[in-house]
């Protein structure tokens, strides 16, 4: 199997031979391959030439991020503008063929608000009701027509990165988040669904409080599953089954300064309780490979993954948990 075919085999509940695996985001592209990823600001002012030939170089260097890494989607084209992303889709098609899927990160629903200006939305959900049912409607519109647009120049599958939750909780309680969010977010997920795509929900924090709802909307999948926050990717897979694939859950606490029996720890448990055998699980960290992880200790989490997330695995996998009380 391709590593798209993997992925979709996940996504659709199903056992590939190995987990497939992903980041939201490669963060160590200078450090890994010497070339610094393409941001929308580097194309001020360049001529038309020159813009394509920077977009080129940038999908060589997501396909070399994707084929060293073992990852099922090229996920680095969302920092580009959209008709630069769309353009690169392009190019990927050319380098690689369908060997990985095309991603679009859009999500138009309330996240956390900044720390500038908390209190004031907090407010404005209490007083101002109304008005933010108003602004809820016009962001996830806003953001279907632009991952619609993404969906019909080639992205398969679609990530939704607002951030709902801190480790304590949602910033919204359930019953605001029901008003607030939940309607808007199955209606976003539904219409990338209706075009094509499959969906990912992402967000960190404790998502327990919200985990219903979240399940309600039907996403493809869930990520990130944080266990910094204390979420149980074996409790939530008991809940979820393999209706909802889930992706993430290895703590990257753990892969940015821990030790290796940390690391393999975390990784096992998130392999076997994903999982290996029950099919329907995506391996990677709990947010992403951000600047700061050590390459060794990322590359120490795909061995693990190599020698454990293979289904004939599971009976190594289990005693090696055992071993460690797991």
């Amino acid at each position: 199997m391709t590593p798209r075919e993997r992925l979709i085999c996940a996504l659709r509940g199903g056992i590939p031979e190995i987990v497939p695996h992903l980041e939201l985001e490669f963060q160590l592209c200078e450090e890994v391959f010497g070339q610094e990823p393409l941001r929308a600001h580097h194309l001020n002012g360049v001529s038309e030439a020159r813009r394509k030939d920077m977009l080129k170089r940038n999908a060589e260097l997501w396909v070399k991020v994707a084929t060293k890494f073992d990852y099922s989607v090229i996920t680095g084209l969302h920092w580009l503008p959209i008709e630069e992303q769309m353009e690169s889709f392009e190019y990927v098609r050319e380098i690689a063929g369908d060997t990985f899927m095309l991603s679009a990160f859009v999500d138009g629903t309330f996240a956390i608000p900044s720390g500038n200006d908390m209190v004031e939305q907090a407010v404005r959900f209490v007083e101002r009701e109304s008005e933010m049912l108003e602004e809820a409607e016009r962001r996830v519109e806003e953001a279907i027509s632009v991952g619609l647009q993404l969906i019909r120049a080639g992205a398969e599958i679609v990530f939704m990165c607002a951030d709902y939750c801190f480790n304590s909780g949602p910033f919204l309680s359930p019953r605001m988040f029901r008003k607030f969010v939940t309607p808007f977010l199955k209606r976003q997920i539904d219409a990338f669904k209706k075009a094509g795509a499959f969906t990912v929900k992402h967000t960190d924090g404790n998502i327990m409080p919200i985990l219903d709802q979240l399940i309600e909307c039907q996403p493809d999948a869930i990520h990130s599953l944080d266990p910094q926050a204390g979420v149980d990717i074996k409790v939530v897979r008991e809940i979820v089954g393999t209706r909802i694939c889930l992706m993430g859950n290895v703590k990257c606490s753990a892969v940015h300064a821990g030790t290796k029996e940390e690391i393999k720890q975390s990784a096992l448990y998130c392999l076997l309780h994903g999982g290996v055998a029950t099919g329907a699980y995506v391996y990677c960290t709990s947010n992403c490979i951000f600047k700061g992880i050590p390459v060794e200790n990322y590359l120490y989490m795909l061995e693990l993954r190599e020698r454990y997330g293979r289904p004939d695995a599971v009976s190594e996998l289990e005693k090696e948990l055992n071993e460690h009380g797991l």
